[in-house]
This record gives structure tokens, sequence and C-alpha cells, in this order.
């Protein structure tokens, strides 16, 4: 698959996700029922971070257990992370900043993928090596919406996922601008309705959430 058809397919799913669930997985046995509480509140696109020592474990058992939800791997920080994603069968891969080994190795990778730019400098390394879709991170401490309209100036091709500082009270707005294809956000579970086991909770916020997005 060229660079191109990378990003154009990793565009859709993201401009079909809209909202993507940041999930930093504690528990293994919290993995699968959480994947199906978000997949049943609408949610299907999950991005699984590899911060806690079950992740990947996690992510296998959503992967193999509920084929409805599309699952990444999030905090991606070096090449050996990206080969684990892949070998894990993740749909696509998100990193919170991009070194030029990392940026490399996922440009030569089959895998989709969207490295995290802050600054202008981080944004024209990512595009030296093809990536015209970002997650522009973190969102709110790097100049908020102000910050991504300035990067827009520039870049005007350039689409982003911005994560950081996203929440229920604000993700329409950030999703009304042109060059935001979906926003990704730990709201949709909360660290307590998780660790609470509160599925139904989980799915009432993703629904919640989503009926707001198509209202406004």
């Amino acid at each position: 698959m060229t660079m191109t058809a990378k990003q154009e397919k990793l565009a859709a799913l993201f401009k079909a996700a809209t909202v993507i669930p940041v999930l930093t997985i504690e528990r293994l046995e919290d993995a699968v029922p959480l994947a199906r509480a978000l997949v049943a509140g609408g949610v299907r696109t999950l991005e699984v971070t590899l911060r806690t020592p079950v992740a990947a474990d996690a992510a296998k058992a959503m992967i193999s257990e509920v084929p409805e939800a599309i699952v990444g791997i999030g905090t991606i920080l070096n090449p050996a992370d990206l080969a684990r994603a892949e070998a894990l069968g993740a749909k696509f891969g998100i990193s919170p900043g991009g070194t030029p080994d990392l940026l490399k190795a996922a440009a030569g990778s089959a895998l989709p993928f969207a490295p995290g730019i802050a600054t202008a400098s981080e944004l024209m390394q990512a595009l030296a090596f093809g990536f015209d879709l970002a997650k522009f991170f973190p969102a709110e401490q790097a100049g908020g919406i102000k910050g991504l309209r300035a990067l827009g100036g520039p870049f005007p091709n350039v689409r982003f996922c911005p994560t950081g500082g996203v929440g229920e009270a604000n993700a329409a707005t950030w999703l009304a601008e042109p060059n935001v294809l979906a926003v990704g956000g730990s709201w949709l579970c909360p660290t307590a309705e998780v660790k609470a086991g509160n599925w139904a909770g989980i799915t009432a916020i993703c629904q919640r959430t989503l009926k707001s997005l198509k209202a406004g």
C-alpha cells in the first residue's frame, strides 16, 4: 500500500469514527467488557495506549473477542512499539510525537499511522516522511483551536485528530474546524466507571456524546 493510500485509509477511518476513546487499561479483565460497552454505545474505533503492562494483551483480547471494534494502538514511542502494534493486528497506530527513527519505520510499515505534533517544525518533519494526517497533541496545551488554526495557514492540506484537553463540553467545537477529522479523549470511559465495572454507564456516555454531536 502506498503512503497516500495508507493516509487516506486512516482519514476515512477517523472521519467515520468522529470520536476516538483513548483507553489506558489497568486490568486485563476490563478489556473485553469495556470494548463491548463502547461498541454498544456506537463507538467502534478504539485507541488502546501502550501505557500499562497489560496493554498489549488487552488489545489482543479486544481484537479477538470484539470483532465489531476497530482497535488501534496508541502511545507508540519507537519502532519496537510500532512492530508490536502490527504483530497484534492493530488497524492503525498513533504516537504522541515523532522521532526520525519512528517516522521512518512508520512510513515503511503497512500500518496506517498518525504521528503526534504540537509545533510547525514537528509537522514539517512529519510531512517530510509523507504524513499529512497528524494527531495534534496536547491540543489545549499546544494553543487550543487558535493554535490549530495557526497551523492551518501554512499547512492547509494537513488533517488532524486533536487529543489532550478535549472532552464532552468542547468536542463539537473542535470537530467544527474544517481540518479536524476526529477528536480523541478519555472522557467516554471515566476511570471510576471502568474500576466499578459500570459498563452500562459507559455505553450511556457514548450514546449521549454521539447524540449531542449529531445535534450540533
